[in-house]
């Protein structure tokens, strides 16, 4: 009788081992559908980042006033310099145009230079954050 349940309990092992390796067992291809809109956020959210990351940047402030102007302001230099970017911040009670991320003083006083030509009022700034 030992015998016969010997190899009984040895075949249940057996085929205890057989389903666990069926059930362990991957496909190595994975298909992940996703929405297209998904792939734009992403881009926006790279182009945030970077123009969060200001610590180590000079920008240039174009205008300092009112909520309208500064939008106007902005509106305008981003027809004349498509390939300079600009932001609108806030500090009470002013609105303030800041333009450019640059990583040297140099070059963003050769920008400067040429800004200086279509607005009067331009300072050279190092924003702290």
């Amino acid at each position: 009788m030992r015998i016969l349940a010997s190899k009984k309990a040895f075949f249940i092992t057996i085929a205890f081992c057989i389903s666990y390796i069926h059930a362990i067992a991957q496909d190595k291809n994975l298909t992940v559908n996703q929405d297209p809109k998904f792939e734009q956020l992403l881009n926006e959210k790279r182009k945030t980042n970077i123009t969060n990351a200001i610590n180590d940047q000079y920008k240039i402030q174009i205008f300092s006033g009112e909520s309208e102007k500064a939008r106007n302001t902005l509106n305008q230099f981003r027809q004349q310099f498509r390939d300079i970017d600009g932001t609108i911040i806030f500090f009470t009670p002013n609105y303030k145009v800041w333009v450019g991320n640059f990583k040297t003083r140099i070059e963003a006083e050769r920008n400067l230079i040429e800004i200086k030509k279509s607005y009067s009022n331009v300072h050279l700034i190092k924003p702290n954050k």
